[in-house]
């Protein structure tokens, strides 16, 4: 008995969904979760073809790749009850794909809130041991990290993989903002009060050194002075004993002489002594006596 098209058609359309019933693909991006009327039967699928028995299985698939969420900012107290407003994001993925489906009732939405919780807990926890300063300073590194391992600890237990958790952003809020500013002009002051401080205490020390050696150097050009004034004087005294033991006479006469022309020698010049003063004995006569 020959079977019409339009049979043989419905046949190769009924046997199509059954094959394609059975079957199903997992591809590298992917995850996949095999249920019978909703209880999971498998997991660990790798990326190719595979069974399933029609009416009986289905398959939920899930993305293998990196996943984001993106916080905007949350206020978080710190050690001293100020708030910071704090914005990151969080790089995760499906580790354990069964255990994805229990703890979230296989919603990628709610999955991704209860990490959102877990990591803000972490944060949270972090920051209400710290300072602002201590915050916004060095120690960001390793407040994330300590956040970061119990973040990863509590996130399995959603079938979660926390790769990793970054702060774009700390904004201060307006009260902290003014303790900060606050807090970093008396930070300014203090440093710029030691700054002159040390600047007047080293100019008094130079001052103070600079008058020891303007002293020691008058002293100094003093005593050198008077020693080489008095070898003048002495070389002077000698001189004129040597001058005055060759001729008394002709010495008497040129210290005379010299005398007239230091007192009489200037106009305007007035010196007032008596005739028969011996100052004058060689301008009386020629021979001084």
């Amino acid at each position: 008995m020959k079977l019409s098209s339009t049979t043989l058609t419905v046949l190769a359309a009924v046997a199509g969904l059954i094959i394609y019933g059975t079957l199903f693909t997992v591809n590298e991006r992917e995850l996949a979760v095999k249920f019978r009327f909703g209880e999971i039967i498998g997991t660990d699928y790798e990326p190719g073809l595979h069974f399933k028995i029609p009416f009986v299985n289905n398959v939920r698939k899930y993305p293998r790749r990196l996943l984001s969420i993106n916080n905007p900012q949350q206020p978080f107290l710190t050690e001293e009850k100020k708030n910071l407003l704090v914005d990151f994001f969080i790089k995760w993925k499906i580790k354990d794909v069964g255990q994805f489906y229990r703890a979230s009732n296989g919603e990628p939405a709610i999955a991704a809130q209860r990490l959102l919780e877990i990591v803000k807990d972490g944060i949270r926890a972090e920051f209400a041991k710290r300072t602002v300063p201590e915050v916004v300073s060095a120690e960001r590194r390793e407040i994330m990290d300590d956040m970061l391992s119990k973040a990863r600890q509590n996130a399995l237990e959603l079938g979660i993989e926390v790769i990793d958790v970054r702060v774009k952003r700390i904004e201060f809020s307006g009260e902290v903002s003014e303790s900060v500013y606050r807090r970093m002009r008396e930070e300014r002051s203090r440093v710029a009060s030691e700054l002159r401080a040390e600047g007047a205490e080293n100019a008094e020390r130079i001052r103070a050194e600079a008058d020891r050696e303007r002293t020691v150097l008058l002293a100094e050009a003093y005593r050198d002075s008077q020693i080489l004034r008095g070898e003048g004087d002495a070389q002077a005294a000698d001189i004129y004993a040597t001058a005055y033991n060759k001729d008394r006479d002709f010495f008497s006469f040129y210290r005379s002489i010299e005398a007239y022309r230091n007192s009489l020698g200037a106009d305007g010049d007035l010196l007032v002594i008596g005739p028969d003063s011996d100052f004058l004995r060689f301008l009386k006569k020629s021979d001084g006596n």
